[in-house]
């Protein structure tokens, strides 16, 4: 029930042949590390290979002890997994596999891809699980059929790509007729420029990977001790919010433990100072993006990250 690789630029299928996948008309793309890998390495989403390679773990669920990664999956869903079993699913931007190991458990059929080398953790904490594969690959040009799969998803990713609207676009061209979408998009946060975090992103995101983690790193030793100490204090957090470009949870998720929240600011702080690309999106936009492609049964409501949406084709 899995789908058979196709060539994104000629559209023919693939076969493994040596590490290598290739077809009648000569084309060939790699396999590496079991992988198989249709764009090159180095692209601007090397920060979030780096990023997850370094967490690999933290957001799994089946790691950390929470629901929390669940939880999120479960409401863009609209409550409801149930709906994907026996389902041809495409995961779009997987990271390290915070939803991919709860899509392979309600028992779809999970094609994931990442642009980054975050598809190598993703493959590791999976775990070689029978309804699951992954490969390296562009949303522009994603080696599948288009109409394919009943199920697209994109969750975290579309605010981080060059054109929101063309990511969508391509998103929708994976669904078949029938088939269902869902996805979620930062939106409009005054506060956010309230915070220095535009400031160091000016400087940070056109780094080196490994650079600008060097300093990321630095930062939240230097300010989560503080965000910790005072997170029962109002004023100080206020105050501490206006200074420090640490994305914090404390807040949010209060159940956790303070290793819990350390690495988790390590992660977000990174992943939010050096991404290359982040746009933000209203509801309305959002929602207007869906109708213009004609999609039906549309929900779109404020959520997560921002705005979270679901609809038919």
């Amino acid at each position: 029930m899995l789908q058979q690789f196709i060539s994104p630029v000629t559209g023919n299928p693939l076969q493994e042949q040596n590490g290598v996948l290739t077809n009648h008309s000569g084309e060939k793309f790699p396999v590496i590390h079991a992988i198989p890998r249709f764009v090159p390495s180095d692209n601007y989403a090397s920060a979030f290979g780096l990023q997850w390679k370094s967490f690999a773990k933290i957001q799994l669920d089946s790691y950390n002890g929470s629901t929390i990664s669940y939880d999120r999956l479960l409401r863009c869903f609209g409550n409801n997994l149930q709906q994907i079993a026996q389902k041809k699913l495409l995961e779009v931007g997987c990271g390290a596999g915070r939803f991919t190991e709860h899509l392979i458990k309600a028992g779809a059929y999970v094609h994931s891809v990442d642009l980054s080398e975050a598809v190598e953790v993703n493959y590791s904490n999976m775990q070689g699980a029978a309804n699951y594969q992954v490969a390296q690959a562009n949303v522009y040009n994603l080696p599948y059929a288009p109409q394919s799969f009943d199920v697209v998803m994109c969750l975290g990713v579309i605010q981080h790509t060059p054109n929101p609207e063309k990511t969508i676009e391509a998103l929708w061209n994976m669904v078949k007729p029938g088939g269902l979408l869902v996805i979620d998009h930062y939106t409009f946060d005054w506060m956010y420029y309230l915070k220095p975090i535009l400031l160091y992103r000016a400087f940070l995101r056109k780094m080196k990977p490994e650079r600008s983690k060097k300093i990321v790193e630095r930062l939240v030793r230097f300010f989560f001790p503080l965000h910790w100490k005072y997170r029962n204090s109002k004023i100080a957090t206020v105050l501490l919010n206006r200074i420090s470009p640490c994305y914090v949870y404390i807040k949010t998720f209060p159940q956790m433990d303070h290793d819990f929240h350390y690495e988790l600011t390590r992660l977000d702080t990174y992943d939010g100072l050096t991404d290359y690309y982040k746009h933000l999106r209203s509801r309305k936009q959002i929602e207007n993006k869906l109708k213009a492609l004609d999609a039906k049964n549309i929900k779109v409501w404020k959520g997560g990250n921002g705005v979270e949406a679901m609809c038919n084709k």
